[in-house]
C-alpha cells in the first residue's frame, strides 16, 4: 500500500502528498450570496485535516445566472475572494492542495433561484432556456477566466473547469442539445471551442505554475464516449492542462455505447496516452480495494466522493488498513454530524435513497 501516499507531481510543478483527491460535491451550506458559510469551511478543512492530498470545492459559479443548487459557493464576484482566502489557506495549512472548481449550470440552473430564464448554447423549450447570444458566450468564456484570476488572488492551487454532468460546458460539447449555426456549433471542433478557450486564457492569466485540471464525463447528457476521448486527446496534446478528472459515474462498469462495449469504460481511458497529464476518475470506488484496484489500473489519482463524507479521514484509515470498508449505510444524522456535515448538507444527504437513517 506504499505508493497510496507516494508524492505526485504535477506538469505545473505542483505536488500532491499522497493519492486520494475529494470530489467537487454539492452540499447546499453556503450563504445565498455565494459567500462562503462557517459551515461549508468547516466540512472542507475537516477533509484537509483528514489527509486528502487534494481538497476540491463544491462547483462554484463563474456568473450569478450560473446558480446550480442554495446555498452554493460563488466565484463570480470580488465579494467572495475574502472567503476564499480564508478557505485555500486553511485547506493548505494541512498539507493539502487547494482547489476550487468552476461551474455555470446553464439550463440546469432553476429559474427560481436565478430570478430569470436559464440560459444554454441553444434554446431549450422543455427547461424554459433561452439561448446565449455571441456576445453572451464571449462573456461566459471571460467570466470563467475571471473567476480563475479570483481563484489564484484568493490563494488557491489551481482550479478545475467543470465540462462535465450536463452543465453550461457539456451543455456546448453535446451535438443533441448544441444546436448553433456560429463557431460554437456545429462539428466537435467548434462545439468544444469555448473549453479550449477557457483552457488557453486561464493559461495566459494564471501562468504556468498554476494547476488547472478539467472534468469531463463520458456519458449521459448527450455525451458521446468516442467525442470525449477525442477531446481528451486533444486537451493533452495541447500542454495546457495538468490533470483530466473523468467522472464514470460507476468506474467499474462497461459503456453505454454497445459498439464501445469490447473494453471497459474505464480502460477506454486508461489506454491513452496521457503523456505527463494526469488522470483521477470518480464512481463508485468506496473502499480501500476498490482504491487500489483502480491505481493499479494506470489511474494517477483516485476521486472520492461518498466515501469521503462517511469518513472525513478516508485517506488515513485506507493508507493504514489494505481492507478498510466504509461504515454501513443508512448512517444517522448524529454520526454525519460529528463527520462535520451541516444540517443543511444532511438535509440534501437525505434525498439519497438509504443513505440517512
Amino acid at each position: 500500500m506504499n505508493n497510496l501516499n507516494d508524492t505526485l507531481t504535477f506538469p505545473c510543478g505542483a505536488r500532491m502528498k499522497n493519492r486520494f483527491m475529494l470530489a467537487p460535491m454539492t452540499n447546499t451550506q453556503s450563504h445565498e450570496d455565494g459567500t462562503l458559510s462557517n459551515e461549508e469551511f468547516n466540512w472542507l478543512t475537516k477533509r484537509a485535516k483528514g489527509q486528502f492530498g487534494l481538497v476540491m470545492t463544491c462547483a462554484s459559479h463563474v456568473q450569478a445566472n450560473g446558480k446550480g443548487f442554495p446555498g452554493q459557493l460563488g466565484i463570480f464576484a470580488d465579494k467572495h475572494i475574502q472567503g476564499h482566502i480564508k478557505l485555500a489557506k486553511a485547506i493548505k495549512a494541512h498539507g493539502s492542495l487547494a482547489v476550487i472548481q468552476l461551474h455555470h449550470a446553464g439550463m440546469r440552473s432553476p429559474q427560481e433561484l436565478i430570478g430569470e430564464a436559464p440560459v444554454c448554447p441553444s434554446a431549450v423549450e422543455r427547461k424554459g432556456a433561452r439561448a446565449l447570444t455571441l456576445k453572451e458566450v464571449h462573456a461566459l468564456r471571460d467570466d470563467f477566466i475571471s473567476a480563475a484570476v479570483r481563484s489564484k488572488q484568493a490563494g488557491y492551487d489551481g482550479v478545475e473547469i467543470h465540462g462535465a454532468h450536463g452543465y453550461i460546458l457539456g451543455q456546448f460539447l453535446s451535438a443533441d442539445i448544441n444546436h448553433r449555426t456560429d463557431e460554437y456549433g456545429g462539428s466537435l471542433e467548434n462545439r468544444s471551442r469555448i473549453l479550449f478557450e477557457i483552457v488557453e486564457g486561464i493559461r495566459v492569466t494564471c501562468g504556468e505554475k498554476f494547476l488547472l485540471g478539467i472534468r469531463l464525463s463520458p456519458e449521459r447528457f448527450g455525451m458521446q464516449l468516442a467525442e470525449i476521448k477525442t477531446v481528451c486527446e486533444q486537451l493533452i496534446e495541447g500542454g495546457k492542462v495538468d490533470f483530466l478528472d473523468i467522472s464514470l459515474w460507476d468506474s467499474f462498469k462497461m459503456p453505454v455505447e454497445e459498439e464501445h462495449q469490447h473494453k471497459s469504460l474505464l480502460q477506454h481511458f486508461t489506454d491513452l496516452d496521457f503523456k505527463n497529464v494526469l488522470l483521477t476518475v470518480a464512481g463508485k470506488i468506496r473502499t480501500a480495494k476498490e482504491v487500489t484496484a483502480i491505481l493499479d489500473s494506470k489511474v494517477d489519482f483516485v476521486t472520492i466522493g461518498r466515501s469521503a463524507i462517511l469518513h472525513h479521514d478516508f485517506p488515513e484509515k485506507v493508507m493504514n488498513d489494505s481492507t478498510f470498508e466504509p461504515i454501513e449505510l443508512p448512517v444517522t444524522k448524529e454520526y454525519l454530524s460529528k463527520e462535520g456535515l451541516s444540517e443543511r448538507f444532511i438535509g440534501y444527504m437525505s434525498n439519497w435513497t438509504g443513505f440517512v437513517a
